[in-house]
């Protein structure tokens, strides 16, 4: 299943560990808070599918925002892809990596958020055509942003993050799509602080 070692990582110890960091009243604001302003530039949204949906705290913000959503998704770590749809048991949870994925059929919208950061960059080339192919109208690509592609130490682990112009990329290996908004959530925010994200939504 692990294709390279940062999939390996997450598939292990350290993405069960990540499980209890990620799921708080808090965050819960902040991440319907960012997908209200991301949905509300969108039309007729009712399939959402996730690369890397950990417990699923973003397709929960898409479904109060969207009641009744259609909610498909890709989980590396087992026990994250398990919680994950016992919170949705109506969805379609997968337990595998991202580079095997291919949902039954395209969603309206495709999405990742915090996870590319993560991927080797080799198979971001791959990640961007699942990622074309999951969707029939909308990308969303939320992650960190830098003009050019940067390895960053990750609690205290080498080759575990980068940053880089992800939706530039997609949009370059896949000109049918096209921006339609972007923004940029702060981590020090007073209101719904979340990770210094920047988002991009881009349509077919």
């Amino acid at each position: 299943m692990h294709k390279t070692p940062q999939e390996k990582f997450w598939a292990e110890e350290f993405g069960d560990d990540y499980i209890s960091r990620n799921e708080s009243a808090s965050l819960m604001a902040s991440k319907t808070a960012m997908f209200a302003d991301i949905l509300a530039k969108t039309r007729d949204v009712n399939s959402a599918v996730e690369f890397g949906c950990n417990i699923g705290m973003n397709l929960a913000a898409i479904s109060r925002l969207r009641p009744g959503i259609d909610i498909h998704a890709i989980e590396i770590n087992a026990k994250a892809a398990e919680l994950c749809g016992k919170r949705f048991p109506e969805g379609d949870i997968t337990h595998g990596s991202i580079f095997d994925y291919t949902p039954e059929k395209p969603c309206e919208l495709a999405f990742t958020c915090g996870v590319m950061i993560h991927l080797n960059p080799e198979m971001l080339p791959k990640t961007y055509e699942k990622l074309a192919a999951a969707s029939s109208k909308y990308v969303l690509i939320a992650e960190y942003y830098n003009t050019s592609p940067v390895a960053i130490p990750y609690r205290g682990h080498d080759d575990r993050l980068f940053k880089r112009d992800f939706a530039r990329e997609f949009m370059e290996s896949h000109p049918e799509y096209s921006l339609v908004a972007y923004n940029f959530v702060y981590r020090h925010d007073p209101m719904f602080p979340d990770d210094d994200i920047t988002w991009f939504l881009m349509e077919k």
